[in-house]
C-alpha cells in the first residue's frame, strides 16, 4: 500500500545516507478514502480527534516511538556505532576486518 512504500523508499534513502533506522520505525492511518477530514482534525461534533481511536494507527506509532528511544539510548551508551568494519581509510589500506579473501588461504 502507500505507507509502506512511502515509508520503505524514505527510511531506505535515510540509512543510505548514514542514518541508523530502528525496527519497525513507520506508521500511518489513512482513513476514508476521498475528501473528509484528516489525521488529527477536530471531529465535527467536537468529541476527540480523527484517527487518535484508530488501534492499528495508535499500535504502529506507539512501537514506532518505543523503538526509537531504545535505539537512542543504545547509540547513546554505547557512543554510538562502532567504527571497527566501518573504515573507508582503513578499508582502502588493505584491512578486511576479520573478513579475509577466502582465495588468500
Amino acid at each position: 500500500d502507500g505507507i509502506k512504500h512511502v515509508a520503505m523508499g524514505t527510511l531506505y534513502s535515510l540509512q543510505h545516507v548514514g542514518y541508523t533506522i530502528p525496527p519497525q520505525a513507520d506508521a500511518g492511518w489513512i482513513g476514508e478514502a476521498g475528501p473528509g477530514p484528516s489525521y488529527g482534525d477536530a471531529r465535527e461534533d467536537g468529541d476527540g480527534y480523527v484517527g487518535y481511536d484508530n488501534d492499528f494507527t495508535r499500535r504502529n506509532a506507539t512501537f514506532a516511538t518505543w523503538n526509537m528511544l531504545h535505539f537512542a539510548r543504545m547509540l547513546k551508551d554505547a557512543g554510538g556505532i562502532p567504527s571497527h568494519g566501518n573504515s573507508n581509510d582503513l578499508w582502502n589500506e588493505g584491512h578486511r576486518f576479520d573478513a579475509p579473501n577466502p582465495e588468500y588461504r
